[in-house]
């Protein structure tokens, strides 16, 4: 079927089962194009509580359409490839980070909203990559529990007096992103900014002129006088740089900036998810209130 087909056809069957679709920055150009909203995760699913559907199309992994199932529990959350998980939020489980707590008892837990439904609901509290450092610092303790991004554990560490013990896990897409590769690009476009994902190395964060969460880049590519711009994240935000200031130029920082579970849902998996209203994701009620406890405190978090 070709791509006007599949679209049409998308479109009918949104229509048909109320149904709203939402892309991450990092999808398929393709799918970012046909997707209501286009966002970073929690903003999604924040979304899809506002709207009027009975259907979510999560076109993501599998993290973001729990989030969705957490704070959209009486509408059907679908993710169209089942098997597109993040390896960062699998890095982290449940029995370890109880045995962290229990070394740590005094220690709250902060979870990267990149993490399970499972692990947020071991948690006090959630943050994304923009309010890292102020969920942190909005905590009553000397030192926290930091899961699952030692990276962006180390970016908060950076910013914070207080101490923190982090899960040693990463992603891998933004891990593989080296300190060579922006001093070849900066070299390559010397007038170009480098704005970076403080999922990045801490070697390469010393490089950047800026570091943002995805949207975070794009409200800076905006208002930036510079022209162009070395991203330092996952290639498919580029896509959503061009539609949002087209008249500037972006580099991705590396060939290798690509998640492939990310890529994993296409048009045709948009399609038979809406056909077949597959895959379901299902939060068992225990865990997503607990878990929807931590983002809830996270949200009353004061942001200057």
């Amino acid at each position: 079927m070709q791509q006007a087909d599949l679209t049409k056809r998308i479109n009918e069957l949104k229509l048909k089962r109320n149904a709203v679709i939402l892309s991450h920055y990092y999808s398929r150009p393709e799918v970012q194009d046909i997707a209501d909203f286009v966002g970073d995760s929690l903003a999604l699913s924040q979304e899809a509580v506002r709207q009027d559907a009975d259907v979510i199309v999560f076109c993501g992994v599998h993290f973001m359409g729990e989030s969705a199932a957490i704070l959209s529990p009486n509408k059907t959350v679908l993710l169209p490839e089942i098997d597109a998980t993040c390896p960062m939020a699998d890095m982290v489980n449940v029995e370890g980070l109880k045995i962290l707590k229990e070394k740590h008892p005094e220690a709250p837990v902060v979870s990267y909203v990149n993490s399970s439904a499972a692990i947020k609901a071991e948690s006090y509290i959630c943050c994304t990559s923009a309010n890292a450092v102020e969920v942190v610092n909005s905590l009553d303790a000397d030192e926290v529990i930091f899961v699952p991004d030692k990276n962006l554990a180390a970016y908060v560490a950076s910013r914070t007096d207080k101490k923190i013990i982090p899960w040693e896990g990463h992603c891998p897409t933004h891990h593989q992103i080296l300190r060579e590769d922006v001093l070849k690009m900066k070299e390559k476009h010397p007038r170009a900014e480098f704005i970076a994902h403080p999922e990045c190395r801490p070697d390469v964060l010393e490089l950047a002129d800026h570091v943002a969460s995805t949207r975070g880049m794009i409200v800076h590519a905006e208002r930036s006088p510079a022209k162009e711009f070395i991203i330092g994240t996952e290639c498919g935000l580029i896509h959503g740089l061009f539609k949002a200031v087209p008249e500037k130029t972006y580099y991705c920082v590396s060939e290798f900036a690509c998640c492939p579970s990310m890529k994993m849902v296409n048009l045709e998996k948009v399609l038979t998810s809406l056909e077949k209203m597959q895959q379901r994701v299902i939060v068992p009620e225990d865990v997503r209130a607990r878990a929807k406890e931590a983002l809830d405190r996270m949200l009353a978090v004061k942001i200057n």
